[in-house]
């Protein structure tokens, strides 16, 4: 009895000091709020792809979504985010800042493109972009490339001046909050991605027979994930070959690929280059400081 007592209490010791099973690494993922910045919005629609990530390596992702999209460049700046979800524009503010490399591209159809949009009430008289002289009309937030950056740019193509041939301009801060503002006929007009009204559709948010397409952008290239400049290599090259096979690996079903509006996709394109992004830029340059502080100026005008 005694030399099984003894032989219990070496093994209750020997458990005790065994060491721990090494922590998991756990990366810090922020998204910018494309869809009204709630936690069961944007964050629902890249749970899927993270957690067949997290399946594949190991690692686990704290994801959050950030009240703006300057935020989560700043995110991304200051170290306080490993990943992030973000338009082009974005991505090329976080990239010009040395703070964010390229990680990952959705691929639809062998294509990695969206489309920004102007849609106004079917029955409205708003039939073109000139017909948007003197209405309304709701953007997102000023550093999104499909709810600001591309719309703001065909207007001014167009050749209207957004600060004086509009009557009004309505910053909502996200493209589902820039529909809900035209939706609920506080804008005559609104500005939003192709990808975020096809979500609001799908969710019955919004009758499609009931809007017009006023403009249609040419194709942007598709919002991307980032990882911060300072993750070491051997993280980034982790997580740029999870990536690359996360469709084909074992357990992950189709529905799991996710992206943009929670969209699924055929894969993700890890060797996509840094420089398709620059059509974006160039866009972007059209709407200069000034023109923007106008802009923003215009809009809090009541």
């Amino acid at each position: 009895m005694r030399s099984l007592i003894g032989l219990l209490a070496l093994l209750l010791l020997a458990g005790c000091s065994a060491p721990d099973s090494p922590a998991r690494e756990t990366l810090r993922v922020v998204l910018i709020p494309a869809d009204g910045g709630t936690e069961d919005g944007t964050k629902a629609d890249y749970a899927p792809i993270f957690g067949a990530i997290s399946r594949m390596t190991g690692i686990d992702f704290d994801i959050k979504v950030g009240q703006s999209y300057a935020t989560v460049v700043e995110a991304m700046c200051n170290g306080a985010a490993d990943v992030a979800f973000v338009g082009p524009v974005t991505y090329i503010q976080a990239r010009d800042r040395n703070c964010a490399d390229l990680l990952a591209v959705g691929v639809e159809k062998n294509q990695s493109i969206y489309y920004a949009g102007i849609f106004a009430p079917t029955a409205s008289p708003i039939r073109a972009l000139a017909d948007l002289k003197g209405k309304r009309v709701a953007f997102g937030d000023v550093n999104s490339t499909s709810s600001f950056v591309y719309p703001m740019a065909m207007i001014v193509d167009a050749g209207l001046d957004p600060v004086r041939d509009l009557a009004a301009i309505r910053m909502t801060g996200s493209h589902a909050d820039s529909l809900a503002a035209l939706v609920h006929g506080q804008a005559d007009a609104a500005a939003l991605s192709f990808d975020s009204f096809e979500k609001a559709v799908h969710e019955h948010a919004v009758d499609p027979a009931t809007l017009r397409i006023v403009a249609k952008s040419p194709p942007i290239p598709y919002p991307p994930l980032i990882m911060n400049a300072r993750l070491d290599a051997g993280m980034k090259a982790k997580l740029r070959d999870a990536f690359a096979r996360v469709h084909k690996a074992p357990g992950v079903t189709p529905e799991m690929i996710r992206g943009y509006g929670g969209k699924v996709m055929d894969r993700y394109d890890t060797a996509f280059s840094p420089a398709q992004f620059d059509v974006a830029g160039r866009v972007m340059a059209k709407l200069d400081e000034s023109m923007k502080a106008a802009i923003l100026k215009k809009a809090g005008e009541r």
